[in-house]
């Protein structure tokens, strides 16, 4: 696979999945990731590795989508506060209750129409949950209690509390050090597409290096490899 190459590419296949998976995994920046390709050998530049991250990217990231963790019966949704493109938007993220993320997107409004939208995909795609989970946005819980009228679904249990959703809380970590790291985000699309890669790059490497023991950590990190591997195949 290394030495394939997509059309209009002088670089191997496994030269762009690399660079891609190094700028979400391990948060470089495209000077770090151009050092590291000619410490082996690969002369890009970073305007290249920025081109690959866009459009190879979002192959990869829709290529992955089929290998999302299971649905979960808890689900926590939140929202935090991003700029793209100097214009302020709310990134609405749906994690489980065992920490893997859903699914995530990029809205430019806060009241209930956001979370009410979003809600809908994820029950179209994904089934009823079993509960939700939310902070205290008055616009959460009406979204929740407006979907089971609107749609014909079964109402769903809403816990709002002030703790409950320290678990999505953490992931909104990731997702600054990223931004922080592409010193802000350009554009509406960029922005989504990058918060898409980073979400199924997050979930392949998932569980957490401290949560389960050595040995299974790496039998998961090896499969992981493996299937990021089938996934810039596909991308080709």
């Amino acid at each position: 696979m290394s030495g394939q190459k997509r059309p209009g590419c002088r670089c191997p296949l496994g030269v762009n999945g690399d660079a891609s998976w190094r700028c979400h995994r391990v948060t470089l920046s495209s000077r770090h990731v151009e050092d590291l390709r000619l410490a082996r050998g690969f002369c890009v530049t970073r305007e290249s590795i920025r081109t690959w991250c866009t459009t190879f990217g979002d192959q990869c990231a829709q290529g992955r989508r089929h290998l999302n963790p299971r649905r979960g019966s808890g689900w926590h949704l939140d929202e935090m506060r991003v700029d793209a493109g100097g214009v302020t938007h709310w990134v609405w993220r749906v994690a489980l209750e065992h920490g893997g993320g859903l699914d995530v997107v990029l809205q430019r409004r806060r009241d209930m129409g956001a979370p009410t939208a979003f809600c809908r995909r994820l029950l179209g795609e994904h089934g009823v949950p079993v509960t939700e989970h939310t902070d205290k946005l008055c616009s959460d819980g009406a979204a929740l209690r407006t979907l089971p009228v609107l749609y014909g679904v079964e109402p769903v249990p809403v816990t709002s509390t002030a703790r409950c959703n320290n678990l999505i809380e953490q992931s909104h970590r990731l997702t600054r050090r990223q931004e922080r790291q592409q010193c802000g985000l350009r554009s509406r699309r960029r922005a989504q597409g990058c918060l898409d890669m980073h979400a199924r790059i997050t979930n392949l490497h998932h569980p957490a290096h401290f949560t389960v023991p050595a040995r299974h950590r790496r039998h998961h990190q090896k499969q992981a490899f493996c299937l990021w591997r089938e996934v810039v195949q596909q991308a080709a």
